[in-house]
C-alpha cells in the first residue's frame, strides 16, 4: 500500500509527510471531538489527573513528537521505520498545538477566546504542510528554472529578497500572510504595498509622523477586523467548539 501511494499519489519522499499531515489532522479532529464530550458530560471519557494535579494532552503530545522527531532522523526519509515516526510525530504536533493557546498564555484558556489561538495554529499549520506536500519551496525557489538553480548567486539574491519581503511583512503586523508569503511570494508583495497593522512595529515607526497615514491603517484594519469576525468566529465554533462565555451567553 505504502510502494502504491509512493509511485501514484505522493512524489517520491514524500510519503511520510502526507502520513503525518493525515495523522495531524485527525488527531486534532478526534481530540477536539473528545474534549467536547468531556465537557459536555457525555461518553466514557474524562480528564486524566496525577496526584491531584491535570494531566493536559500537550504532555503526552509533547513525547509523542520528540519520539518522532528523533526516530523520523534516525530512520531516514524511506522505509516503514520513517513512514512509523511520521505518524508519531503527527499525532504529537496534533496534541501539543492543540493546546498551543495553553503553551502560548501559560494558563488553561482552552474554552476562553484566546484559546482559538490554538485552531488558528492548527489550520495555519495544515495549510502550510500541504503546500510543502504539493512541492512548494520557501522564498520561491520551486519557480527557478534548473539554469538558475545551478547558480548559486541567483538563488542565494532570491531567497534574500523574498525573506526581506517576508519580514517587511510580518514588520506590518500581518502574521498570516507573512507565513504564507514564505511559500508563495507574490502574497508578501501584495501585504507590502498594503498599509500596516495600526499597532505594528512598522506603524510606530513610520506612521508616527504621519497621522493621515495612521488614521488611514486604523480604519482600514476596523473594517477588515469587523468583517472577518463572524466568519472567524463561526468557523471557530465549529473546529474549536464555542468558547465557555459564549455558552453561557446561549444560556
Amino acid at each position: 500500500m505504502g510502494h502504491w501511494l509512493q509511485r501514484n499519489i505522493v512524489e517520491p519522499g514524500k510519503l511520510p509527510l502526507l502520513l503525518a499531515l493525515t495523522a495531524f489532522v485527525l488527531t486534532f479532529v478526534i481530540t477536539r471531538v473528545v474534549t467536547r464530550l468531556i465537557r459536555a458530560g457525555k461518553g466514557p471519557f474524562g480528564n486524566i489527573s496525577s496526584g491531584g494535579v491535570h494531566i493536559h494532552h500537550v504532555v503526552p503530545g509533547v513525547v509523542l513528537t520528540v519520539a518522532g522527531g528523533f526516530g523520523a532522523v534516525a530512520s531516514g526519509a524511506h522505509g516503514f521505520g520513517a513512514a512509523a515516526f511520521a505518524v508519531i510525530f503527527g499525532i504529537g504536533t496534533g496534541l501539543v498545538l492543540d493546546e498551543f493557546a495553553l503553551i502560548l498564555h501559560l494558563d488553561d484558556v482552552y474554552w476562553t477566546e484566546a484559546g482559538r489561538k490554538s485552531v488558528e495554529a492548527v489550520v495555519l499549520t495544515a495549510a502550510l504542510v500541504g503546500l510543502l506536500l504539493v512541492g512548494a519551496t520557501p522564498f520561491g525557489v520551486n519557480d527557478m528554472s534548473d539554469d538558475e538553480l545551478q547558480d548559486r548567486g541567483t538563488v542565494v539574491s532570491t531567497v534574500a529578497v523574498n525573506f526581506l519581503f517576508s519580514l517587511a511583512v510580518l514588520f506590518k503586523g500581518k502574521v498570516k500572510t507573512a507565513v504564507f508569503s514564505v511559500f508563495i511570494p507574490f502574497v508578501g508583495l501584495i501585504g507590502l504595498v498594503r498599509l500596516a497593522r495600526p499597532d505594528s512595529l512598522w506603524a510606530r515607526r513610520f506612521y508616527r509622523r504621519r497621522p493621515r497615514a495612521r488614521a488611514r491603517a486604523l480604519l482600514r484594519a476596523y473594517r477588515h477586523d469587523r468583517r472577518w469576525a463572524r466568519p472567524r468566529r463561526v468557523l471557530g465554533d465549529w473546529l474549536g467548539g464555542k468558547t465557555t462565555a459564549e455558552l453561557e451567553r446561549g444560556a
